[in-house]
């Protein structure tokens, strides 16, 4: 069973997903998580310390997001793609996290901590991507690709008809090899 902590920044997720940053308020959150006003006000002592730990939250899970990419036995890259693509979300929540904190970033008051969140997501990818393709242009390629299809799982826009991801890696292979 999750932590009061996690339960809260689900519901906190849930809500700036379902609804956007401004019609949230604490009490909301309170009855979202199932948690007294206390609990909340325990973990998160503001709007403020709760937008700051789904920051925390989007960090860590982009950072094992990151080692996972590593780790993939079918390479950084098809991981990455393939997790990017509608339907293959990255385990570990950190779609709904990244989305949830785009909504975040409605708030102009968090605009900044929400860009640099955001940057340094974009960061640990890339890095991953780095570590196998050994060539920067190629690794932001593949990371571009991925985020293309990271944008059309967001908004849910289909992939084009007759055509799938594995159609995809098998073209990206013959332009960026997987590297040993």
């Amino acid at each position: 069973m999750p932590s009061a902590r996690d339960r809260v920044l689900d519901a906190y997720e849930t809500l700036l997903i379902e609804h956007g940053g401004a019609a949230i308020t604490l009490d909301a959150v309170v009855a979202a998580a199932g948690v007294s006003k206390g609990g909340l006000l325990y973990h998160f002592a503001s709007k403020e310390a709760l937008a700051a730990g789904l920051l925390d939250r989007l960090r860590e899970r982009s950072a094992a997001d990151a080692e996972a990419i590593r780790s993939a036995p079918d390479g950084a890259v098809a991981y990455y793609v393939r997790t990017s693509a509608p339907g293959g979300a990255s385990p570990g929540g950190l779609t709904r996290t990244y989305l949830a904190v785009l909504r975040l970033a409605d708030s102009t008051a968090a605009g900044k901590a929400v860009r640099d969140a955001l940057a340094r997501v974009d960061a640990d990818g890339y890095a991953a991507l780095l570590d196998e393709l050994h060539d920067p242009v190629l690794a932001w390629l593949a990371q571009l690709v991925g985020d293309g299809l990271y944008l059309r799982t967001l908004t849910g826009t289909p992939l084009p008809p007759d055509l799938g991801v594995d159609d995809l890696l098998d073209r990206m292979r013959q332009y960026v090899p997987r590297q040993a």
